[in-house]
């Protein structure tokens, strides 16, 4: 899925403190394999290649470049289709000879025209959950049961958040797993809702988890 926001609205740029030359170059012929993940869902989105100058290039545009083992030059991922990678992280990893980069897709990473070039991988159905409201919220589409609720505005899903609340607490006391399970469903996409409606993400109440986090 698409992030929201175009690529010149994209917030600064995040890299690990790393020199370019400490990288372990030697290892592959001077290029780094370049795992790239969706910064939103955590999904595997492709791998490419960088040496220094298609990491360089990364980091001064902010969109994702490789370097193309085939045709032998630069390549910015989307420079025909549109579909860039707006870079939002970068790390390496242990020995210093692969890179871990965190992008937000615009438009369908592979050329098959899926979000991944890996058919099946794994992300947060939660983020994508949450980037569909936002969506939901932006266009309105008449007959849409989202729509309908931020209509109702903050008050009316704040009410629905509620009652939802008090349905999956009687579920939990009185019903199967089955029930509770639909229950906690509901109230979690409606909290998504009203997260949305006051300009709130899933995100943020995931980052305040985050800070409380102490490890044992």
């Amino acid at each position: 899925m698409s992030s929201d926001a175009s690529p010149s609205q994209q917030p600064a740029v995040l890299c690990a403190d790393f020199s370019i030359e400490s990288l372990a170059w030697e290892k592959q012929d001077g290029l780094l394999p370049a795992i790239v993940q969706d910064a939103s869902t955590l999904r595997v989105l492709m791998l490419g290649y960088m040496d220094r100058a298609a990491l360089q290039a990364t980091l001064d545009s902010g969109r994702v470049t490789f370097f193309s083992r085939s045709k032998r030059r630069l390549w910015m991922k989307g420079e025909s289709s549109g579909h860039v990678l707006q870079l939002v992280s970068m790390r390496t990893d242990c020995d210093r000879d692969t890179l871990l980069v965190q992008a937000r897709p615009h438009g369908p990473t592979c050329h098959l025209g899926r979000a991944s070039c890996f058919a099946e991988a794994p992300g947060s159905f939660l983020a994508e959950l949450d980037a569909l409201i936002a969506e939901r919220e932006r266009e309105r589409p008449a007959g849409s049961y989202t729509t309908g609720l931020f209509d109702d505005g903050v008050r009316g899903i704040a009410q629905k958040v509620g009652e939802e609340g008090v349905e999956v607490a009687l579920a939990a006391v009185a019903q199967d797993d089955a029930a509770l399970a639909g229950e906690a469903a509901d109230l979690l996409f409606h909290l998504q809702v009203l997260l949305r409606a006051r300009g709130l993400s899933l995100e943020d109440a995931v980052a305040v988890l985050r800070a409380r986090h102490k490890p044992l």
